[in-house]
């Protein structure tokens, strides 16, 4: 077993199963599109999931695989030529997609927050971070807070993820990458929102300062029972911090269920593939099973399913026909026609 898949098993990863089931977030059949001048480029493709509330759920995939897509998407901050197609986002029961953008203006950090992937590099360097900060509130807070009112607030806040209060009158430049990335979360968190999607937050950052702000947002979701949508490509850090995990794979979602099962028994042969060749620094010797070939071309995907020209396990079935994301075990969705020819565990041992 590869060392994530070792804390897998001995139930190590994610975060307490304590929280209510009731669903924060419901995502059905959402299809999004780039229009660019050589067509439609099918970068959400039918993407269904639900996240209960004070949950978290990792979103991991290569690049390009629509992770970022779908949270833009739920945000409503895509780019101008993203056109929706269809499907529904609804935030504690509300339909994201049915609102004007004055009322969707009204949601995102009340309702909903995002930490952009290298948003700590977007700081505006002319304003101190605390007045940054300071602006969110305004904008948002009903009624508009105090000075004084402000300013307790973000030293809160400064508390909560790590950074001495006295930093709040400092430009960005006097900030390091991740004391700014941790100025970012605190920022995300200014109008407590019920939802937070965090897109990469540990990017270019060391791994000694990537552990203390995953270690920062998971006391986070234990304090406030918050709901936490992680985006990532690296899956150490979803196996660190998550206790849902859904596997996209050229804009669809091709596995759903508990990081601790997916982690332990990858269903899907992606899944499965991605995780085989992740090598092990503690644990024994053993064979990888290299991930050979690229992501399709999103402006004419292959036929069936997507990811067949790449799979070990493909048969004709997988050429012809797309496979639906279906329950196959309680809570663990696969779609995948072959499976359960998807060995338990990884490749033997090295001799």
């Amino acid at each position: 077993m590869t060392d994530i898949q070792t804390r897998a098993a001995e139930g190590g990863l994610g975060t307490e199963r304590s929280h209510s089931e009731v669903p924060i977030l419901e995502v059905k059949n959402l299809v999004m599109n780039y229009e660019i001048k050589a067509g439609m480029v099918s970068a959400v493709e039918d993407v269904s999931f639900t996240l209960p509330k004070g949950h978290s759920l990792g979103l991991v995939g290569e690049s390009g695989c629509g992770k970022t897509s779908v949270a833009l998407t739920l945000m409503r901050l895509a780019a101008a030529n993203a056109r929706v197609l269809g499907g529904e986002v609804r935030l504690d029961g509300e339909n994201l997609l049915e609102l004007n953008d004055e009322e969707m203006r009204q949601r995102r950090w009340d309702d909903i927050s995002m930490v952009f992937q290298g948003a700590m590099n977007s700081w505006n360097p002319v304003y101190t971070v605390g007045e940054q900060i300071r602006e969110a509130m305004d904008l948002h807070w009903e009624p508009r807070p105090s000075a004084a009112e402000a300013r307790a607030k973000t030293e809160e806040l400064f508390q909560l993820v790590g950074l001495n209060p006295e930093m709040i009158d400092r430009y960005p430049h006097e900030f390091s990458g991740g004391m700014k990335q941790r100025a970012v979360i605190a920022m995300a968190l200014s109008c407590d929102p019920k939802l937070i999607i965090a897109d990469e937050p540990t990017t270019a950052l060391d791994v000694i300062v990537q552990e203390q702000i995953l270690e920062e947002l998971r006391k986070i979701q234990h304090e406030f029972g918050m709901s936490i949508i992680y985006i990532s490509h690296d899956i150490a850090v979803i196996a660190e911090i998550t206790d849902l995990m859904g596997v996209m794979y050229a804009g669809k979602l091709v596995e759903f269920g508990d990081t601790v099962d997916i982690f332990a028994r990858p269903r899907h042969p992606y899944s499965w593939l991605i995780l085989s060749s992740t090598p092990s620094i503690t644990g024994p010797r053993r064979q990888l099973a290299p991930l050979e070939g690229e992501p399709p071309n999103l402006l004419d995907p292959p036929s069936g399913c997507r990811f067949h020209p790449r799979c070990p396990f493909a048969t004709q079935k997988c050429t012809d026909e797309e496979p639906p994301l279906e329950e196959v075990e309680p809570g663990h969705k696969i779609a995948c026609w072959n499976y359960e020819q998807v060995p338990v565990g990884i490749l033997a041992e090295a001799e």
